[in-house]
């Protein structure tokens, strides 16, 4: 048996008064006064807490007796649901053990790194990757294993005063596109990348979001000076464009990508007019809850009155500029303006027909095959256009075999599940794990969407613990493509709203209403947008939405709601 114990200095980003003989010591002593087997079952114990809390049964066939290399190398000529279902648990896996509370939160390749020189130091690269590292947290029931980035936020809103203030002449806080453990806010790297001066606005989505999932009023008040400090910002930085109808930030980017060549610094891109339009909704909502800040409140809905809609162009794209500069060979991984399909959203399919249009068609100009958290994004935002089928085409291209010595750059995955994005990135493997969720249950647009891209491929299935905002917990079975057994567990009370679809009759003791105007509940609050602005030489076709009915009933905190789902609705 062979005992190793490892300590540092580090304290904090702002401390290193440790003393690592100390606690090299201390942590040896202990873990001799343990036992092997009795620390084990206490591991497996503290481990399944978690991972328990999610089941996910997609069916088996003869594919599941094989070894997981050989699986994936066979998965796109094979039928194997229980594999989308392993790849599923193990990204629930990879966060688990990650992103323990109390630790540094998960880098680009969690704790997998194995070289001293790893690709981007192998930090926090938060113009994506950090994010949807965190994408499952509350989702699949994960939500202790975000705290890490909560601290991290917390400590980046302190330090990132200065870059604020030093390069922007501005009040507040705010960040870049990359951090590392001392809690860097400048700018870092190449400037192409480097000048994106978004990464606080992304971040802070999370803190909100974690609020709306679980209701917790004294976690939002500890974090009220990050989503303040944030809106802070954006409101010193704004400025009118040329136009002068709008304000907008200037100078960022859309990032890493350009509509010249070697040219990507603007104003006003899409992703960060949506990213602004929730940092101030966020802080407005916040600040109504906890009853702060009213007069600054009211200075901050005039700046969001501001900004610009978004647009859709000449090719009947969602604009990624201000100005209609796509292109249709565009095939760039990153499609950084569709940030408001997901994880933001603000564009849905049955309030926002003619944007949903648009995202797809920028998604179809830009291609499947990327690299790998590319292709983990794709398919959260085929779920959001509620199309099962080109969701699970994206799982399949993501589960494509990449050898383990191939270093390479168009994603696919390694024999042992990891994302293969050199030497590997692990937001592929988070990106993913949250679209499937997405498929299986949304909860972002003021009601529980059940099974809104259900594929073909999946047609037998069920999933329990998945959570939805508003502290709602949901088991769902389905059968021959259609739901068959839900259940609803309410944590906080309230009005639950669910969207089914219409050919489903369910059985059940709630006491459902037909739904009249917006969901009541406080954790289901949309935020409008504007009417986007349509090009002339745009040629929209129209968005086939799927038939559908949408039912309130109202919770009582602990209760627990059984539907049965079998024969059709009567006219």
């Amino acid at each position: 048996m062979i005992y190793i114990s490892i300590a540092t200095n580090f304290k904090k980003y702002n401390d290193i008064s440790g003393n690592p003989d100390t606690k090299v010591s201390e942590y040896l002593k202990s873990a001799l006064n343990k036992k092997y087997n009795t620390e084990l079952k206490a591991h497996i114990e503290k481990y399944q807490k978690y991972f328990k809390r999610v089941s996910l049964d997609l069916g088996t066939t003869e594919q599941a007796k094989k070894t997981t290399d050989v699986r994936i190398k066979e998965f796109e000529n094979s039928t194997d649901p229980d594999l989308v279902a392993l790849y599923f648990q193990f990204g629930r896996y990879l966060l688990i053990s990650s992103s323990q509370p109390g630790t540094q939160p998960a880098n680009l390749q969690g704790i997998w790194n194995y070289q001293l020189n790893p690709a981007w130091d192998s930090k926090y690269t938060v113009n994506i990757n950090t994010e949807m590292n965190y994408w499952p947290a509350e989702n699949t029931n994960l939500s202790e294993m975000h705290e890490p980035l909560f601290d991290m936020i917390q400590d980046l809103s302190v330090t990132g005063q200065e870059s604020a203030k030093e390069m922007y002449h501005a009040r507040g806080w705010n960040m870049h596109h990359n951090t590392d453990l001392w809690r860097i806010t400048g700018v870092v790297d190449g400037g192409f990348y480097g000048m994106w001066p978004m990464g606080g606005a992304w971040l802070t989505q999370h803190l909100w979001n974690h609020y709306l999932y679980t209701g917790d009023k004294e976690f939002l008040k500890k974090y009220y000076s990050a989503l303040k400090g944030v809106a802070l910002f954006y409101l010193d930085v704004l400025q009118q464009d040329p136009s002068k109808k709008y304000l907008v930030v200037s100078p960022s980017m859309s990032p890493e990508n350009t509509y010249m060549k070697n040219v990507g610094v603007t104003a006003g891109t899409t992703m960060d007019n949506q990213l602004v339009f929730d940092v101030f909704n966020n802080f407005i909502n916040a600040s109504k809850v906890l009853n702060e800040d009213k007069n600054l409140s009211d200075e901050v809905k005039i700046a969001l009155s501001k900004l610009p809609p978004m647009q859709i162009g000449q090719h009947a794209q969602l604009q990624e500029w201000l100005k209609d500069m796509d292109k249709t060979d565009d095939k760039h991984r990153h499609i950084s303006h569709l940030y408001g399909l997901f994880p933001s959203g603000q564009i849905s399919p049955f309030r926002n027909p003619d944007l949903t249009e648009a995202a797809k068609n920028s998604m179809i100009y830009r291609g499947d095959k990327s690299t790998g958290w590319s292709m983990g994004w794709k398919v959260n935002w085929w779920a959001r256009l509620l199309d099962g089928n080109r969701a699970f085409k994206l799982i399949s291209d993501q589960l494509t075999p990449v050898p383990m010595e191939q270093q390479s750059q168009s994603g696919g995955t390694y024999p042992n599940l990891l994302d293969a994005h050199p030497p590997f990135q692990i937001d592929g493997n988070f990106g993913c794990t949250s679209g499937i969720a997405e498929m299986l249950l949304q909860s972002y647009d003021g009601y529980l969407y059940i099974l809104p891209a259900l594929p073909d491929a999946l047609p037998n299935g069920s999933v329990k613990g998945l959570k939805a905002r508003g502290g709602f917990e949901v088991d769902i079975e389905w059968k021959n493509s259609k739901l068959t057994k839900l259940t609803i567990k309410s944590n906080l009370g309230g009005n639950c709203r669910i969207r089914i679809a219409k050919n489903i009759q369910i059985k059940t003791k709630a006491n459902l209403q037909l739904v009249k105007g917006e969901n009541p509940n406080p954790y289901y609050q949309v935020n409008a947008i504007k009417k986007p602005l349509i090009s002339e030489k745009a040629q929209l076709k129209g968005y086939s939405l799927p038939e559908t009915h949408v039912f309130d009933f109202d919770t009582e905190k602990g209760g627990v709601y059984h539907f049965e789902g079998n024969r059709t609705f009567p006219e």
